[in-house]
């Protein structure tokens, strides 16, 4: 594989790195860490690494002391472990100068390639090389961060555009201060197309039939290949039909014991643990997140139903034709997202009385409630106000949380009277930094 590599590492080094919109990602950095980029396929995770790239560039950093491989290049079909050292080797033949330096590398998909945990430890522990490696699987790329890199690598994750990354990459402006008329009726444009296009990179500039089509094939590839071909799914039928309720149910909560008796009666066949890997298979590959019920209480954590959000809510959007109904669930699973990029840990909190509360929002070292969050798409009509309000009351008095916000399509606080401690944002606005 001697001259493939070679041609494999010139190629990387000449290739001119593409202008891109600057992703809005907290990196988290410790020496003698590698990091690990996780993420859903085309979710952007391959062009973070040539921001990163770029970043070493207006660093004064030259390129032959960078090197960028993705291992889903079809020449490297074949490639093990013991081709690790060959393919260092390829890259000190043609930088001989830089052997004493600081190299970066940055290893696209590694994970397919088994045994790739001990050659990055050992590239860490032997040079003074800084490393970033990529991957569409937390459960394969994660669970060797913790094994056999032993805390070697800090992970980082990447979701399709945020609506501030959609503004700039739709040429849109953000504000510094607070909107005139005019910006604020194209925010609330973008807003809409944002909500029902989605944010991955590639389907941006496509139009909405194209557009369709890609994020369409985009949830077949993930289901396909992180799903069926890497954990060895048997039961195809079952999986896809849970996959198009879950895409007809944005936003609810999933009960495995009532899917499993609807497939029994449906002559779907599959057992209730079957169901549940299918979900962890899913979640492994970042297609869904689900949020568990707020609660100290394992066992009922356990028995409780959890919700369920996509990674992206042009995939909703995309893989049903009577979504575009149900605007309000499309709106949560936006505001679940945009909490997510936070790091912030979710829960929601459902009340005995049947009242419910979106989005508990906690601080992820200590636990403690940061926000209590209610998503409505209009709180025009009565009925829906008091229901949604009942929902947050209970929470703010069960969690002793004094403050609340709820998010919603266009209303706003200065709408609405006695609403003491809550506020209410429109989306397009809750979105965005603040200013």
């Amino acid at each position: 594989m001697k001259l493939s590599l070679d041609n494999l590492v010139a190629d990387s080094q000449e290739r001119k790195l593409p202008d891109l919109v600057a992703r809005r990602v907290a990196v988290p950095v410790a020496s003698g860490n590698a990091l690990a980029i996780l993420g859903m396929r085309r979710t952007g995770k391959t062009w973070f690494c040539f921001q990163r790239m770029q970043a070493l560039l207006a660093r004064g950093i030259p390129r032959d002391q960078m090197l960028y491989i993705n291992f889903e290049d079809e020449r490297l079909l074949g490639f093990a472990a013991s081709d690790f050292q060959p393919l260092l080797d390829a890259f000190y033949r043609r930088n001989p100068g830089v052997l004493a330096t600081e190299c970066h590398f940055f290893f696209d998909e590694i994970q397919n390639i088994e045994g790739w945990p001990q050659f990055v430890r050992r590239l860490l522990d032997n040079s003074k090389s800084q490393v970033t490696v990529t991957g569409s699987s937390a459960r394969l790329l994660g669970s060797e961060i913790h094994t056999s890199l032993r805390g070697r690598a800090l992970p980082c994750e990447i979701f399709p555009f945020s609506f501030p990354e959609y503004v700039l990459a739709k040429g849109g402006v953000l504000p510094q201060r607070s909107p005139a008329s005019q910006v604020r009726l194209e925010l609330e444009q973008m807003c809409d197309s944002y909500l029902r296009s989605g944010g991955f990179p590639g389907t941006l500039m496509l139009d909405p039939a194209t557009r369709r089509q890609m994020l369409q094939q985009y949830l077949d590839v993930v289901i396909l290949r992180d799903v069926i071909e890497r954990h060895g799914v048997t039961s195809v039928q079952a999986l896809r039909a849970l996959v198009r309720h879950i895409l007809h149910s944005p936003a609810g909560r999933l009960s495995v014991n009532k899917i499993y008796n609807d497939f029994r009666s449906r002559g779907l066949h599959c057992s209730k643990n079957g169901l549940h890997a299918f979900m962890e298979h899913l979640a492994d590959a970042y297609l869904i997140y689900p949020v568990p019920i707020c609660t100290r209480n394992e066992r009922v954590r356990r028995a409780n139903p959890m919700k369920i959000y996509l990674v992206d809510t042009g995939l909703l959007s995309a893989a049903s034709t009577d979504l575009t109904a149900d605007l309000g669930a499309l709106l949560e699973n936006l505001v679940y997202l945009h909490i997510r990029r936070s790091g912030a840990v979710i829960e929601y909190f459902h009340a005995e009385q049947g009242v419910e509360t979106d989005f508990v929002v906690r601080d992820p070292l200590s636990g403690a409630v940061q926000e209590l969050i209610q998503v409505c798409w209009s709180l025009q009509s009565e009925a829906t106000r008091q229901r949604e309000l009942r929902g947050l009351r209970a929470a703010m008095d069960a969690l002793n949380c004094p403050h609340a916000t709820i998010v919603t399509w266009r209303d706003q606080t200065a709408d609405f009277d006695n609403m003491p401690g809550i506020e209410i944002i429109p989306a397009w606005r809750y979105l965005l930094p603040a200013f």
